[in-house]
């Protein structure tokens, strides 16, 4: 059942597909941990804390849920197993919305736009091969489709793959696409693609930036450059810094966002190809460590399959049985 009126029921069944792996993986381990047992004691508490780690759901995140279980138990006396995926369900939640609806008025608006930032502007940051390019481009296609006006920036300029694709979803989609070819100044790219949305009076402008592992020192550099000069055109750009991960490298995501979290000012996270893992925990541990909203989640190759992060129904498929 969908919690809010906004959320499609095909929008729902492909999130439930999506999580299938993680889910059936999760309750597989779930239901051998309590085997054999009536309630739950320090043994049972021990294996789950297990299941969840095993899950990506991370260890400080682990730690967190344990311990509210603890308190539930000796708050009520007695707790019986099959009360177990209840109380997760409910935990879980619950750590998800302490961050008092961080994701504000994503929870009622899909795919919504700041009136009063336009264009606006964002930066996404990202290792190769986390599905970067990808998410831009289908961000692309959501805005456009709801009827915006809609500016590419080709901004990862050491690889030509990545201004290729770029290229490609921009004639895909129908948005122009900011290039300069490779290896040229990202910089140059933003401030053009920037202008080039303020000219036109677009609604949003996306620039790619380069997903390379080099040293922090550079990377901050190199991300600090291309705000500063968007900045002469818009003064409080980028509006949003999304930082994309790939949630089948499971504890890896971790590591990534811990990375560009010190490089620069990450404002949201896309995780993608939670379809093809059963590392989905990996998003109830990176929302909850780094109090950063996961603001979009990827569940299938389709344009659609990027989905507006959702926390209630993202739990509400996770426990789907």
């Amino acid at each position: 059942m969908a919690l809010f009126g906004f959320f499609s029921k095909e929008k729902k069944e492909t999130l439930d597909k999506g999580l299938e792996k993680t889910k059936d993986s999760f309750f597989s381990k779930l239901g051998r941990a309590v085997v054999g047992k009536s309630t739950v004691d320090e043994e049972v508490l021990d294996e789950v804390e297990n299941v969840l780690i095993s899950s990506d759901v991370g260890v400080e995140t682990t730690v967190k849920i344990i311990r509210r279980i603890e308190e539930r138990v000796a708050r009520d006396k007695y707790m019986g197993t099959d009360e177990l995926d209840r109380i997760l369900r409910e935990e879980i939640a619950a750590l998800l919305s302490d961050k008092s609806d961080i994701n504000g008025k994503l929870e009622t608006d899909d795919f919504a736009l700041p009136a009063n930032k336009k264009p606006y502007v964002i930066m996404v940051v990202g290792v190769n091969g986390v599905g970067k390019t990808t998410t831009i481009g289908k961000l692309a296609a959501q805005f456009h489709k709801r009827g915006k006006q809609v500016v590419l920036g080709a901004g990862d300029t050491f690889r030509a793959a990545a201004v290729d694709q770029l290229k490609l979803w921009g004639d895909r989609v129908g948005v122009p696409v900011i290039s300069h070819g490779m290896n040229t100044d990202p910089s140059a790219v933003a401030f053009d693609a920037v202008k080039k949305a303020t000219d036109m009076g677009a609604d949003v402008v996306i620039i790619d930036t380069a997903g390379r592992l080099h040293t922090k020192v550079n990377l901050m550099n190199e991300l600090t450059k291309i705000k500063r000069v968007m900045q002469k055109i818009t003064p409080d750009a980028p509006h949003e810094v999304l930082l994309v991960l790939d949630g089948s490298t499971g504890q890896n995501a971790f590591i990534q966002a811990t990375e560009f979290t010190k490089a620069t000012e990450v404002s949201a996270l896309a995780i993608t190809k939670l379809d093809g893992t059963a590392k989905g925990g990996v998003v109830i541990g990176i929302s909850d460590q780094f109090k950063i909203p996961v603001k979009y989640i990827g569940v299938g190759e389709k344009i659609d399959d990027l989905q507006t992060f959702n926390k209630m129904e993202f739990v509400d498929s996770f426990f789907k049985k």
